[in-house]
């Protein structure tokens, strides 16, 4: 054992605990790019640069950035990171909350050949259509239930979040919720590909309170989901039942009076699985200043993973081929993504690197509770830029640990004082990078990078007009009748006779 202690001698207490990283032991941990260079081997967090050459982290490593409101986060970091992934030949999902993304990088991304995708929520009709639904059906129709469920479930979470943040009574929108849940169960059950849509979800919940859906309700095994859900909310008083249809009224209130968005949420031009393998630049361009589609956003990101994991899963080394980025710009404003520990933790390996940007710490653990630390943890790279938050300065501050002064004082080896005077003008940055001691970095604005300029945006197109195809409950209830479709979620036992008098006696009642 003594003929290895030199093995260890630097954990042995020599005085000080830290030090800054010199230039040399960030660029022998980084991967070097010369800037002018037509493709690069890699691209990542650019940890030194001044455009013209940088030192990025090329490996699967996952990054979070600390930054208050106009502290250049998207331009020190942002932007060209995602310049970089175009010489690279990496994918990426970008959320691009004011769309200067999109214009700053998606002529060269077009220069080098990619797929641009761009999901316009600030300008609805122009860029690609998205059904969400879409994904959900694919999966329940292909012996892959519980998985759809499951996706059913968190679209029902997203568009009830804002009333189950805003009320202390969460009673309303989670009666609400199960109503909106088994409608969904009920359109995955009976509706065609093409009927499997939010104009779909919209229209049944406009009219829960139609006789012809209670009436397909009563036909189905009690012991059923949808029936169970259904039940729940239909066996209710009927005050009560206003109130819970007053709450559903809410969640899809946005569907019903913008028809532009409904019908782009009701076709598909986006496929979503060559993302991971055919260089793409996909943009979520959503306006920040209002919060009106955020949860779409949400949605979107978790379903886009989905689908990404289960590529993977058929790929060689259950790695997709192309690389995929999720740069999640404003993080803590779109609502809660689902299973995001989960998500962050299970990427790598997949060849998948989130990027989070957020606005401070509060913001982080405020939308993800306890979750924070397990994302906070899962991400190497901490970038910080400025902030007036204590917590986070002090957090900061004593991961960059002690060191001993001459005098044989200790003291940090930044204050929160001081980390409250990085030069902004100079794109000073502290980062903790991978198993590095931290480092204070000056990182070039995307004007600097000369190489990137000169690309010209290419000009969103309408996805074009297609009339969708919804499924209507009196439709429903007429081919279930005629036996040209089956009872969905059929009673165990149910004999012949009994859903001929079931059915009779429901149209004693019309």
């Amino acid at each position: 054992m003594n003929d290895n202690l030199h093995k260890y001698e630097r954990y042995v207490n020599t005085g000080s605990e830290t030090r800054w990283a010199t230039n040399d032991e960030i660029k022998n941990s980084s991967t070097h790019i010369d800037i002018k260079s037509p493709k690069y081997a890699c691209a990542g967090l650019p940890l030194l640069s001044d455009g013209k050459t940088a030192y990025v982290d090329g490996k699967d490593t996952h990054t979070i950035i600390f930054g208050a409101t106009g502290s250049k986060k998207t331009r020190l970091f942002c932007m060209p990171m995602i310049n970089m992934f175009a010489k690279a030949g990496e994918s990426f999902i970008a959320t691009d909350p004011k769309g200067e993304l999109f214009e700053k990088t998606s002529g060269i991304m077009a220069a080098n050949g990619y797929d641009i995708i761009a999901l316009n929520f600030r300008d609805i009709g122009k860029g690609a259509a998205w059904n969400p639904l879409a994904l959900p059906y694919e999966l329940y129709h292909n012996d892959r239930k519980e998985e759809a469920i499951a996706l059913l479930n968190d679209f029902v979470t997203t568009i009830a979040a804002p009333q189950m943040e805003s009320t202390q009574d969460v009673f309303w929108p989670q009666m609400a919720s199960s109503f909106a849940l088994a409608c969904l169960l009920l359109i995955m059950e009976t509706a065609t590909k093409e009927q499997a849509n939010v104009e779909s979800l919209a229209i049944m919940c406009s009219e829960p309170e139609d006789p012809k859906l209670k009436a397909i309700a009563d036909m189905m095994d009690p012991s059923s989901l949808c029936a169970i859900n259904f039940n729940g909310v239909l066996a209710a008083a009927p005050n009560t039942l206003r109130s819970i249809f007053v709450s559903l009224f809410g969640m899809i209130r946005i569907f019903n009076t913008q028809k532009s968005l409904t019908s782009m949420l009701s076709h598909n031009t986006i496929d979503m699985r060559m993302v991971g393998r055919r260089k793409t630049a996909l943009y979520i361009i959503v306006p920040d200043e209002k919060s009106t589609y955020h949860f779409l956003v949400t949605m979107f990101i978790k379903q886009a993973y989905e689908i990404l994991i289960n590529e993977a899963q058929k790929c060689e080394g259950k790695k997709l081929p192309v690389r995929v980025n999720f740069v999640l710009d404003e993080f803590c404003n779109i609502p809660k993504v689902p299973d995001m520990p989960s998500m962050i933790s299970a990427s790598r390996s997949r060849n998948m690197r989130y990027f989070l940007i957020a606005q401070s710490l509060h913001q982080l653990r405020g939308k993800y509770g306890e979750d924070a630390d397990t994302i906070k943890g899962n991400c190497d790279n901490w970038v910080f830029l400025t902030s007036r938050e204590l917590d986070l300065l002090e957090e900061i501050s004593r991961l960059c640990g002690e060191t001993t002064l001459p005098d044989g004082r200790t003291r940090r080896l930044i204050s929160p004082s001081e980390l409250q005077r990085l030069n902004k003008e100079k794109g000073e940055a502290l980062i903790l990078h991978a198993r590095q001691y931290p480092i204070i970095t000056q990182i070039a604005d995307i004007d600097m990078y000369e190489d990137f300029k000169g690309f010209k945006a290419p000009e969103l197109v309408h996805y074009g007009e297609q009339k969708t195809d919804s499924l209507i409950i009196s439709n429903l209830y007429s081919k279930i009748k005629l036996g040209i479709i089956p009872v969905p979620f059929k009673k165990q036992m149910r004999s012949s006779t009994q859903m001929s008098t079931s059915q009779d006696s429901y149209s004693e009642t019309e």
